[in-house]
């Protein structure tokens, strides 16, 4: 068998005349830029299927209210409302497909943080490795949050700067509690998974300083709470910031979901049993 001959640096008019194959010249890019661009585009598009594409929705649903005649306290803003009235169990499978569908975006960055090594979302410290850590770090911040936090919208709402907030109108049947308390977990899960954790590490790779990344997870938290009004945006934003501080201390996402997920399960389940029974709780 005669030998194959390569040639590589003739050029392919070169090959032609003396008859060998030619190999194309391989096209040699710089690996840090080409990782830079993927993860800028992967981070975009993760925010586009979830909180980015939440919160261009906001800008829109803030600029009609503000259009809209009267005040933004005249206004409400439902979090969990039926999908079929008077129709429980269809309404209830909208319900619990609405929830598992805004999960979606979360696996799939546990799927693409998988490239680098880590099993799922153990890279944003989001696993079982320390239940009681998580848990007590969680509790703790949703105490110092949770008081502030309705100290704050109530005087927002009182100068015209909030709508009026009802975190619940679902019909009184037997499934409402559990899915008011899932809706809370699914919150927590995809807004501190992707807007905290994920937001800040894929900027910290695309070579953000630390404070650019507080600001932009924080303003973005306040964006799509815009709907909310001016109080609910600048508010989550502020949240935003203690939440960006208390991870890049901690390391690990699982207290903020803690702390989230019980902000989020007291307000909606409060709203459910105190609506309408105490005066200083706004209704529409």
């Amino acid at each position: 068998m005669g030998e194959v001959v390569t040639a590589r640096r003739g050029g392919i008019a070169a090959g032609r005349e003396s008859g060998v194959r030619v190999e194309p010249e391989p096209v040699v890019k710089d690996l840090r830029e080409v990782d830079r661009g993927c993860l800028r585009t992967e981070t975009l598009l993760v925010l586009a299927l979830s909180l980015g594409a939440s919160g261009v929705s906001a800008l829109i649903s803030f600029i009609g209210s503000l259009t809209k005649p009267g005040g933004l306290k005249d206004q409400a803003a439902t979090l969990n409302g039926s999908y079929a009235p008077g129709r429980p169990w269809l309404d209830l499978a909208w319900q619990l497909f609405g929830i598992a569908s805004a999960l979606v975006p979360v696996l799939l960055v546990a799927h693409l943080l998988t490239r680098e090594g880590v099993p799922g979302l153990r890279a944003l410290g989001f696993d079982r490795t320390r239940p009681l850590f998580d848990l007590g770090r969680g509790v703790l911040v949703a105490a110092g949050i949770g008081s502030a936090g309705l100290a704050f919208y109530l005087a927002a709402r009182a100068t015209g700067f909030n709508l009026t907030v009802v975190p619940e109108a679902l019909p009184d049947v037997w499934w409402k509690f559990p899915v008011l308390i899932l809706s809370a977990l699914q919150n927590s899960v995809v807004e501190e998974v992707i807007v905290l954790a994920y937001l800040l590490r894929r900027l910290d790779q695309l070579g953000w300083s630390p404070t650019a990344s507080l600001l932009a997870s924080s303003a973005l938290r306040g964006s799509y709470h815009l709907y909310q009004g001016i109080g609910g945006f600048i508010g989550n934003m502020v949240m935003g910031v203690v939440f960006v501080l208390a991870y890049r201390r901690w390391g690990r996402v699982g207290p903020l979901v803690v702390a989230h997920a019980l902000l989020d399960i007291v307000a909606f389940g409060g709203y459910a049993l105190l609506a309408g029974r105490v005066d200083w709780l706004p209704t529409p």
